[in-house]
């Protein structure tokens, strides 16, 4: 786990801060706006850091996606670009909006090919959503591009890539709304939590409405504020806020670690005839949370994964065959699986993926060896851990 490995002294005090403020308030010395305090510090911390003019703190990267989307007037029967390599939560949020996803394929660079984007580009089609998964980024200038040509929105999903930049800026502030997911696998964490970041007020105003069940926050009695529309329950805690605050003081402390241990691997996995990287945009620099790799077939690949883990090297995905991230895996979108009635929008409006052609997505990902980058390995042990896999890599191919 990146961030969770590196829990200290920052993250206690931030805690201790908020439980005293608890017993202060039972004893009506109440000095926080709108209920909160690390909130707003970790929004301001969070805007500076994202040079984005608004934050908004959720409960978890899916609320960001779901919120972001829905602060864009996203909802029935709009369609939303998505890639087919991502996490099932960028299909839920969509759909749970009553939007329709829009599955497509990946490219080397593992993220939306942008040909393939614009291909499935119709009268209904609402939003572009990138996914920079596994610490690197779409082509964001093409997506740009398309955005501004057929008057569509470009969400990035960030999630997995905080850290990282595009042309000098950080991803997720690339794109007319961006979302970042604190959860304790990401690089920094809050126990759980996200965040949506923006530089339109009106997406922001919505935003922070539409996650606190349509309250308009003005005026300091919550009893007696508006409801300017409907809204749902995604508000981030205060104590989630405190780790955050101080995971996000140390990020630059963990990408730095990240990007030395990312270099020893990378340096050593070189040195193999047969492995080649993905493809990381011109002017981009991932956040080095996962080196990604390519074997020259999808046999090699899986026996290279399985190699490494019957070696006792882990920490080595192999995406392809996971149903958290990969569509081949996604039977209750494929079928349609739900508790209750999907929307007639959602029935109508869903492409039968079923029958769906995403050889190209799969040409890459079938391929691709996804190795995780810990905080916690010392210099000696990546060097170690990397001498070990390219010993077990040459042996599998």
């Amino acid at each position: 786990m990146p961030g969770f490995e590196l829990f200290g002294d920052k993250e206690r005090e931030q805690v201790h801060d908020v439980l005293d403020s608890g017993v202060l308030m039972r004893y009506g010395f109440d000095g926080m706006r709108n209920g909160h305090w690390k909130a707003k510090e970790l929004e301001a911390s969070l805007a500076q850091r994202m040079q984005s003019n608004h934050v908004h703190l959720v409960s978890s990267g899916t609320a960001a996606l779901t919120v972001a989307l829905a602060s864009a007037g996203i909802g029935a029967g709009d369609e939303v670009i998505m890639p087919t390599f991502t996490f099932v939560a960028s299909f839920e949020s969509i759909l749970a909006l009553g939007a329709i996803p829009v599955l497509v394929d990946v490219d080397d660079t593992l993220t939306l090919d942008p040909s393939a984007v614009e291909k499935a580009i119709t009268n209904k089609t609402k939003v572009i959503m990138p996914v920079h998964m596994c610490g690197s980024m779409a082509d964001l200038h093409a997506l740009q591009q398309l955005c501004g040509k057929h008057g569509l929105l470009l969400l990035e999903d960030a999630c997995q890539a905080i850290g990282g930049s595009y042309q000098g800026k950080p991803l997720g502030s690339i794109g007319d709304l961006g979302c970042f997911s604190f959860d304790y696998v990401k690089t920094i964490t809050c126990g759980e939590g996200g965040a949506v970041i923006t530089n339109n007020e009106a997406y922001y105003q919505n935003a922070h409405k539409y996650s606190d069940h349509g309250h308009d926050h003005i005026g300091n009695d919550r009893g007696a504020e508006q409801h300017p529309f409907l809204g749902y329950n995604f508000r981030i805690s205060e104590l989630n806020a405190a780790v955050g605050l101080a995971q996000l003081s140390r990020l630059d402390e963990f990408i730095a670690l990240q990007k030395r241990n990312y270099t020893i691997l990378r340096e050593a996995l070189s040195s193999i005839p047969e492995v080649t990287f993905r493809r990381v945009p011109d002017g981009g620099e991932e956040n080095y949370s996962f080196l990604n790799f390519f074997l020259p077939t999808e046999e090699m690949a899986q026996k290279a994964q399985q190699d490494l883990g019957a070696n006792g090297v882990d920490a080595c995905f192999y995406w392809y065959n996971n149903n958290w991230h990969y569509y081949r895996k996604w039977e209750h979108l494929t079928d349609h699986k739900a508790l209750g009635k999907l929307p007639e929008e959602v029935i109508k409006g869903l492409p039968d993926y079923s029958k769906a052609d995403f050889s190209a997505s799969d040409y890459w990902v079938g391929r691709t060896i996804s190795c995780l980058i810990k905080l916690g390995w010392s210099e000696k042990e990546m060097k170690e851990r990397a001498k070990k896999m390219v010993e077990v890599i040459q042996s599998s191919t």
